[in-house]
């Protein structure tokens, strides 16, 4: 029997806010805690919204990446993704509106892999195309910067 993806689906989110700064989180069966640190109020419980943001880029790119690898017929033995974001902290700030409160991030994405420089490149390309915080990102102004470091086998 075939199973057939859907192409739309609705993500539903359930947000208690336990505090100023602590939602506990709920999706699906999963639960998570977002917060801010101390010393910004918080009680340190979990990321805060903004570095979630940033960590859901992070993730992303790894299972796109992924998926894109897979479609090429690439195996990767080790990949790791670092990301390094300026964020404009005046509108959390509250001191002035902010239109791109993340104007740049870097990506660089480490892996070892024994695909030709061809197999990288499409992958490149196909990541750029299909991932879509990185696409959210783009679209509201921020640079992504993808550096990719790669070990060969």
């Amino acid at each position: 029997m075939k199973v057939t993806e859907k192409t739309s689906v609705v993500q539903r989110v359930h947000g208690e806010c336990r505090t100023h700064s602590e939602t506990g989180i709920a999706v699906r069966d999963l639960t998570s805690v977002i917060d801010e640190p101390a010393e910004r109020g918080g009680g340190n419980r979990g990321l805060a919204p903004t570095e979630t943001l940033v960590a859901a880029l992070v993730a992303c790119t790894n299972v796109i990446s992924n998926k894109c690898a897979k479609k090429q017929g690439i195996e990767f033995e080790t990949l790791s993704i670092d990301a390094e974001a300026t964020f404009d902290r005046r509108g959390v700030m509250l001191a002035e509106e902010i239109e791109v409160p993340y104007p740049k991030i870097r990506l660089t994405i480490n892996a070892r892999t024994s695909a030709s420089e061809e197999q990288i490149a499409q992958l490149q390309s196909d990541l750029g195309r299909f991932c879509p915080l990185a696409k959210i990102f783009r679209k509201a102004g921020t640079e992504v910067e993808e550096i990719w470091n790669l070990e060969r086998l």
